[in-house]
């Protein structure tokens, strides 16, 4: 690089790292500017709006612990949603969040509201369990759902069991009117279990836990949960058993009500964030779901067609709600959760579901909790592998019948997966080489004709003379039978593997807390420095694999040489920037991401140097000297346009 590139480079270094310093302190002083105009309402006792001035502060630091600790205070004084909590801890409450439909989840309402279901407000909040060797899940008798799910082969970044969701927090249950006009939510009515026994092991056999919701003799709800060995999937069915007296008779469906905060469970929180979405199947047809890497802080979708599932996904794991048949429509929101570490989203759900008022009626449902491994997805059914997301067409069908059937098929004979990407990266370069060595060719008769380039740029050295230089140049490449953009086009066909294998490596969950070299965890990156600031776009580490990356981009670019137009004021620079800028936003990506294209980059020199030794650039200059003294041949439209020209008395220019 010359000096020019390298000053540029040192400029917008100290730009970048400026900018951070410039808006950390912008950020602390609006911080502290709110903070006193909150402490200030505070003081006076108007608690509404000094919670909002609180939450309105954490805008500029999201993790500030006193702020957080205020407002979780003043909610808890006005009597606000309950904070979310986990069986060991108990978490800020993600105060951005604030429920709908006036329902206060946990809180039963007063009275006799709930009518025959009265006697079901109060109870003993216990706890059931059922696992097998996959999956334990915690059953609450409060709402009789899901309070917990802790997948047993995995653990989160910090070596803590990894639990989907956990906590009061969660939602789940039937929403419904009665007869006499009565609002029931299950959610914050106590179940009765069908057996005195606590927990239930289906290691070995299938199990099954029924909790009954009564409004009378021989008249509730029952769920049943079932658990099957080796499974992630649980059936769940939903009974109505002799409630057509009690339920309102004009009802052909009742709301589902799904809700959940999702954990934060990878190191790198933005590569979660990036995947962390909600999808949902049509029936009978595609999957589709919100937009992933949205800027708004809250994503919806009202579907008025039918679904066949609905999920909860982060970057490597999900929470799906199956239907047997099918949700008449569907609600969907996904809200960003800024003010703390631990939760990274909150997820809620409303579905239709039909519902056929009788003396008995069942609704079959299914849950999967469980790895967004393609495999074991694909196991399953129903499309559920979607949930894995590839590219879209050509990205996605490169990565689903050829990436992921070598690596699995490496994954079966190698444990290390340092080593399968290595192979992985020789074998996709074997099968590129024919088009590298095409674009090789195509540089080295470039490099060729470089030095009759820089002639015609001194015959031609004003500016006014541009286009004759110009067209001078593709004169010259035209007689010596050269495609300036020769090598362009082997390079364009290669780029569909070069983004599949961008989409591959962040969702592989293979490489999930997987060890090389001095990378602790493939998925995520790897980083040699912790930095005491954060850069904006790069981060606050350096990640080694991704230096090496740019390093070997740089050092190939240097061996390949000049492209048509790098000599133009600006396109030099603009060259050598284009790696810095991927360094730049690729630090905080994938190891494995990272590590490949610092593999290809390496084996592209390699072939580099292999294809130097098969072309002779003294041949190649000698066949491109005959061919400028060979006529150029014209083709039957140029040559009728110069016939016709000389019937009008226009003589053609000579060569």
């Amino acid at each position: 690089m010359d000096k020019n590139t390298i000053t540029g480079i040192i400029l917008i270094f100290a730009i970048f790292i400026g900018f951070s310093l410039y808006n950390s302190s912008r950020n602390n002083k609006s911080f502290e500017k709110i903070i006193a105009v909150a402490d200030s309402l505070y003081a006076k006792g108007d608690l509404e709006n000094a919670r909002a001035e609180y939450i309105n502060s954490l805008r500029f630091k999201p993790n500030q612990p006193e702020a957080i600790a205020r407002v979780n205070e003043i909610n808890q004084r006005l009597g606000l949603v309950p904070q979310p909590q986990t069986a060991d801890s108990v978490a800020p409450e993600p105060v951005t969040i604030e429920t709908s439909e006036n329902i206060i989840p946990g809180i039963p309402l007063p009275g006799d509201q709930y009518g025959v279901f009265t006697h079901t407000a109060t109870g003993e909040n216990d706890f059931i369990t059922l696992e097998n060797d996959k999956v334990e899940l915690n059953i609450s008798l409060k709402g009789g759902r899901v309070y917990s799910a802790r997948l047993k082969e995995y653990v989160t970044y910090d070596s803590r069991p990894l639990v989907l969701f956990s906590g009061d927090s969660t939602i789940f249950g039937f929403n419904f009117f009665t007869g006499d006009n009565r609002a029931i939510q299950t959610n914050n009515l106590f179940f009765t279990p069908e057996s005195d026994i606590k927990s239930f092991d289906a290691s070995s056999q299938p199990m099954s836990v029924i909790l009954r919701l009564k409004a009378g003799d021989e008249k509730y709800i029952e769920y049943k949960y079932t658990l099957a060995p080796g499974k992630y999937m649980v059936d769940f069915d939903v009974t109505f058993k002799s409630l057509e007296d009690v339920v309102a008779s004009n009802l052909n469906s009742i709301t589902l009500d799904w809700r959940m905060y999702i954990p934060q469970q990878e190191k790198g929180r933005q590569n979660e964030e990036n995947y962390a979405t909600i999808k949902y199947k049509y029936y009978q047809d595609d999957v589709d779901g919100l937009r992933l890497r949205s800027n708004k802080d809250t994503e919806t979708a009202d579907i008025t067609t039918k679904l066949r599932w609905v999920a909860f996904q982060d970057q490597f794991f999900s929470s799906v709600l199956i239907s047997n048949d099918f949700f008449l429509n569907g609600l969907v929101s996904s809200t960003k959760t800024p003010a703390s570490e631990k939760y990274i989203r909150y997820y809620t759900s409303e579905a239709g579901v039909p519902f056929n008022p009788g003396t008995s009626s069942t609704i079959g449902l299914k849950w999967y909790f469980g790895p967004n491994h393609i495999t074991t997805l694909r196991k399953e059914g129903l499309d559920l592998e979607e949930l894995v997301f590839l590219g879209k067409n050509i990205i996605g069908w490169i990565n689903r019948f050829v990436i992921i059937p070598v690596f699995n098929w490496l994954d079966n004979y190698i444990g290390n997966y340092g080593l399968i990407i290595l192979i992985l990266t020789i074998l996709i370069k074997i099968v590129l080489f024919p088009l590298t060595f095409k674009s090789y060719q195509s540089q080295a008769k470039m490099k060729v004709l470089k030095p009759m380039v820089d002639e015609l740029a001194k015959k031609f050295p004003k500016k006014e003379d541009a286009m004759k230089k110009q067209q001078a140049t593709m004169d010259l490449y035209k007689r010596a039978g050269v495609n300036p953009m020769g090598g362009c086009l082997p390079l364009l066909l290669q780029m569909p593997i070069l983004f599949a294998m961008f989409r591959f490596f962040p969702v592989s969950i293979e490489l999930r807390q997987e060890h090389f070299l001095w990378a602790t965890d493939l998925s995520t990156y790897d980083s040699i420095l912790n930095l005491p600031f954060k850069i904006p776009l790069y981060g606050d580490h350096v990640s080694l694999f991704t230096l090496l990356m740019t390093a070997s981009t740089l050092i190939t670019m240097k061996m390949t040489g000049s492209s048509p137009g790098q000599d133009q004021p600006g396109m030099k620079m603009m060259t050598y920037m284009m790696p810095v800028m991927f360094m730049l936003i690729l630090n905080n990506f994938s190891a494995g991401l990272t590590y490949y294209y610092f593999l290809a980059n390496i084996l592209t020199y390699f072939q580099n140097l292999l294809s130097g030794r098969f072309i002779d650039e003294n041949a190649v200059l000698s066949r491109l000297e005959d061919n400028r003294k060979k006529p150029v041949k014209k083709s039957k439209w140029q040559q009728r346009l110069e016939e016709a020209a000389r019937q009008r008395g226009i003589k053609p220019p000579k060569r």
